[in-house]
C-alpha cells in the first residue's frame, strides 16, 4: 500500500521542479523530502525521478504516478470530508422507531427541527406495537413498556437488549373519549367501572400494548370491554364517537384534535397507566442528531 502522504510530497516535488522548493512550500528539510521520495520509489518499484544537471527531473512513470495522485489526494480530501459531516451529523441515516400516539404527538416537530438542523442526514420512521419490534436496528426507539411499575421491562431481557441504554420518559393515564351530551360528559374524571355495559369503540391492535393494559384494568374489576367495533386507529374512533356510536378510551397522549361534538376526561383508576420509554443504541449516543431528539423528547416527556 503507498502512503498518501508521500505521494502528497512527490506532487509537490513535480509541480516545483524541486527538491528545495517542495520543501520549502510543505515546511520540511531536503533531506526529508528527498528521503520520502526514495522510500516511494521503493514502494512502487519504479523510478520516479532522474537527475539532470544539478536537479531532478520526473520520468515518464513519475509524471503518470503525479497525476494519478491528484486524484487519489482529492479522492481522500474528499473521504476525511465525509468522515466529518457524518461526525458532525450532517449525512448518513437516522433510524426511528415510534408507536401511533407519540409519532402523531410529539415526533413532527422534533423530525422537523431535526431535518432543518441537518439537512443532508436521512431520516427513516417506522411503527411498532410493541417493544423491541422494530425491523433492524433502530438508533432511537420510543416504546410503551409492558409493566407499569418497575425499573425493568419484561419485554426486553435484561432492562434493555445489548448495545441500547433505557430510560422512562412518561408515566401517562387514560382518558374516554364520549359524545359531549353522553351522561358522565359532565363529570371530572371517571371510573373504569362506569363504563361497563357501554358501547366501546377499539382503537389499537388487537395485541398492542395499549390495547392490554386497559382490556387487564377492567378485567381487575370483574368486566371485560363491550367492543361494538374495530377502528383502525384514534382519529377514526374520535368520527364514531363524535356520530354517537359509543365511547372509546385510549391513553392521554392519543387524545389530540377531537372532532366537534365530543368531549375526554381521565379515568381515575391507578391501573390505567401506561410508562413511555425511550431505548437509545449506545453507538449513537454522542451522535448530534441523536443528542437533539432525545434532548426533545425528554422535555415533551416531563412537560406532561
Amino acid at each position: 500500500m503507498v502512503d498518501p502522504h508521500r505521494l502528497q510530497i512527490f506532487r509537490a516535488v513535480v509541480q516545483t521542479g524541486s527538491i528545495n522548493r517542495a520543501a520549502e512550500r510543505l515546511g520540511y528539510t531536503a533531506s526529508a523530502v528527498s528521503q520520502h521520495v526514495s522510500a516511494l520509489q521503493r514502494e512502487t518499484g519504479l523510478t520516479l525521478v532522474e537527475r539532470r544537471g544539478r536537479g531532478i527531473v520526473p520520468t515518464s512513470a513519475g509524471v503518470a504516478v503525479a497525476d494519478r495522485a491528484a486524484r487519489v489526494l482529492n479522492h481522500l480530501a474528499d473521504f476525511d470530508g465525509a468522515l466529518d459531516d457524518l461526525r458532525a451529523g450532517r449525512s448518513g441515516t437516522l433510524r426511528l422507531s415510534s408507536f401511533m400516539s407519540a409519532n402523531r404527538a410529539w415526533l413532527p416537530p422534533i423530525v422537523a427541527e431535526l431535518s432543518q438542523e441537518f439537512p443532508l442526514l436521512r431520516l427513516e420512521l417506522s411503527m411498532i406495537e410493541r417493544p423491541g419490534r422494530a425491523a433492524g436496528e433502530p438508533d432511537l426507539e420510543l416504546y410503551v413498556a409492558e409493566s407499569v411499575r418497575g425499573d425493568r421491562d419484561p419485554a426486553i431481557a435484561d432492562g434493555s437488549p445489548d448495545g441500547y441504554d433505557l430510560e422512562e420518559l412518561r408515566t401517562e393515564g387514560y382518558v374516554v373519549v364520549m359524545p359531549a351530551g353522553h351522561r358522565l360528559a359532565e363529570r371530572r374524571s371517571v371510573d373504569l367501572a362506569e363504563l361497563d355495559g357501554e358501547q366501546w369503540i377499539d382503537n389499537d391492535d388487537s395485541h398492542g400494548t395499549c390495547r392490554e393494559i386497559i382490556v387487564s384494568a377492567c378485567a381487575g374489576l370483574g368486566f371485560a370491554p363491550r367492543f361494538r367495533l374495530h377502528a383502525p386507529d384514534y382519529t377514526s374512533a374520535f368520527d364514531y364517537v363524535a356520530n354517537g356510536v359509543g365511547i372509546t378510551v385510549l391513553p392521554r397522549l392519543g387524545a389530540i384534535d377531537l372532532p366537534t361534538g365530543v368531549v375526554k376526561r381521565p379515568i381515575a383508576d391507578e391501573a390505567a397507566r401506561r410508562r413511555i420509554m425511550l431505548r437509545v443504541k449506545r453507538s449513537m449516543r454522542t451522535h448530534p442528531a441523536v443528542e437533539l431528539a432525545t434532548a426533545r423528547l425528554r422535555a415533551v416527556g416531563a412537560a406532561g
